[in-house]
C-alpha cells in the first residue's frame, strides 16, 4: 500500500515538473509591457546619517555665553521670583552656515522649520544642486549670537538628509550676489507716473482741474465733483512732469541710457534689456557693493529690482615658503642654464 502511495505521488511530481505555467494573452498583458518603468533606485538620505556614525568624532563644547558677572539686586529678585536668568549680552553678528544636504523633497522645510522656531529671521537663503546628482548646497545667511547659531547648527546636523553644516563666519570666502534693476531712462521726473502705466511702464498723467473746465459742459454734475475732488487731494502734491516732445524724450533718454551704462561698467555690471522706457540692469558683486549700487540708481527712478541672496565658497589656502626654505630648495643655480646677457 505504501508503495502504491509513494508511485502516486511521484507521478503527481512529474506532472507538475512537465506542465507549463499558464500565460494569459490578453490586453492588459500588452499594457504592462508598455508602461513606464520608474528611474532607477538612488541612495536616500540615510547615506547621509551612515556618513556621520561613521565619523564618530565628538564636537567640541559650545562656546560660553557670557563671562560670569555679579548680578545686581533687581536680577537676583527678578530671578527668584520668575526664575528667568538674565539676557545675554552677546553682541548679534551675521553668520553664513553652508549646508549639504540630500536632493529630495521636503529638505528645505525641515531646515527653515528648525531655525523659525529658534526666532532666527533668514536674511538670505540659496538652495541649488551640485555637481553631485544627489547633493544639494543651501547658504543661509542669518543675525545670531555665537553660542544660540552654533546649537541651531548642531540641530540642523542632527536632521537625517543633512551631511554636513559648515559655519563660514570667520572663514576667508568669496563672497557673491546677483542684482536684476529696472531702472526709468526718462527721469525721476516721470516715476510715479510710470508706476501708474503697468508693465510697460508708460508714463500716465493724471487730469487737472483746470484741464476738466476747459472741456465741453456736457459733463455731468458727479463728473465735475470728481474732478473738483481730485483737484483737491492733488493740490498739497507737486505738479506732474509736463509732457515731451518727441525730440526732448528721445534726447533724455539718450542722455539717461548712456549715464546709468556708465555707471554700471564701474560696478561690473552691465544692460542685458533696452525697452522705450526702460532697461535693466545686470550686477554681480558682494552685498554691500550691491546695495551701494542701488543707492546710485534710485536717482534716476528705480521701477523694479531682484536679487538672489549671498553665494560663498571658501578659499583655497596657499602655502607659504620662507626664505630660507626656498633657498634651500633653490641650491647652487648653474650658470649655463641662464639667459644670455
Amino acid at each position: 500500500m505504501s508503495n502504491l502511495v509513494a508511485s502516486a505521488a511521484r507521478a503527481r511530481v512529474a506532472v507538475g515538473r512537465t506542465l507549463k505555467p499558464r500565460c494569459f494573452s490578453s490586453s492588459l498583458r500588452r499594457l504592462d509591457d508598455n508602461a513606464p518603468k520608474p528611474p532607477p533606485p538612488i541612495d536616500d538620505s540615510t547615506s547621509a546619517l551612515d556618513y556621520k556614525r561613521t565619523l564618530r568624532h565628538r564636537p567640541p563644547p559650545l562656546p560660553a555665553m557670557d563671562l560670569p558677572r555679579s548680578r545686581s539686586a533687581e536680577e537676583a529678585v527678578t530671578n527668584i521670583l520668575y526664575n528667568t536668568p538674565p539676557p545675554s549680552l552677546q553682541p548679534f553678528k551675521k553668520h553664513v552656515l553652508n549646508c549639504l544636504v540630500q536632493n529630495e523633497p521636503g529638505v528645505l522645510s525641515r531646515v527653515s522649520g528648525i531655525l523659525a522656531g529658534r526666532g532666527f529671521n533668514i536674511d538670505s537663503l540659496v538652495v541649488c544642486r551640485t555637481e553631485i546628482r544627489d547633493l544639494s548646497r543651501m547658504c543661509i545667511v542669518l543675525r545670531g549670537q555665537d553660542g544660540v547659531v552654533e546649537q541651531a547648527r548642531r540641530q540642523l546636523e542632527d536632521l537625517v538628509p543633512v551631511w554636513a553644516v559648515l559655519d563660514y563666519t570667520d572663514t576667508h570666502c568669496i563672497e557673491r550676489e546677483l542684482l536684476l534693476a529696472k531702472v526709468s531712462i526718462l527721469g525721476p521726473e516721470y516715476l510715479e507716473e510710470q508706476l501708474l502705466g503697468g508693465p510697460t511702464h508708460e508714463p500716465r498723467r493724471i487730469q487737472s482741474y483746470a484741464q476738466s473746465q476747459a472741456e465741453p459742459e456736457h459733463h455731468s454734475k458727479l463728473e465735475r465733483e470728481a474732478a473738483l475732488a481730485q483737484q483737491f487731494e492733488h493740490s498739497a502734491q507737486p505738479e506732474p512732469a509736463a509732457p515731451l516732445t518727441p525730440s526732448q524724450a528721445l534726447r533724455l533718454k539718450s542722455d539717461n541710457l548712456q549715464a546709468i551704462e556708465v555707471l554700471a561698467a564701474q560696478f561690473g555690471g552691465k544692460i542685458v534689456d533696452v525697452s522705450e522706457h526702460s532697461v535693466i540692469v545686470e550686477m554681480s558683486g558682494k552685498t554691500k557693493r550691491v546695495e551701494a549700487f542701488l543707492s546710485l540708481l534710485k536717482p534716476f527712478g528705480l521701477l523694479e529690482s531682484a536679487r538672489t541672496g549671498l553665494m560663498v565658497m571658501p578659499r583655497t589656502p596657499i602655502k607659504q615658503i620662507d626664505a630660507d626654505e626656498a633657498q634651500e630648495q633653490g641650491g647652487v643655480v648653474d650658470a649655463s642654464l641662464l639667459p644670455p646677457g
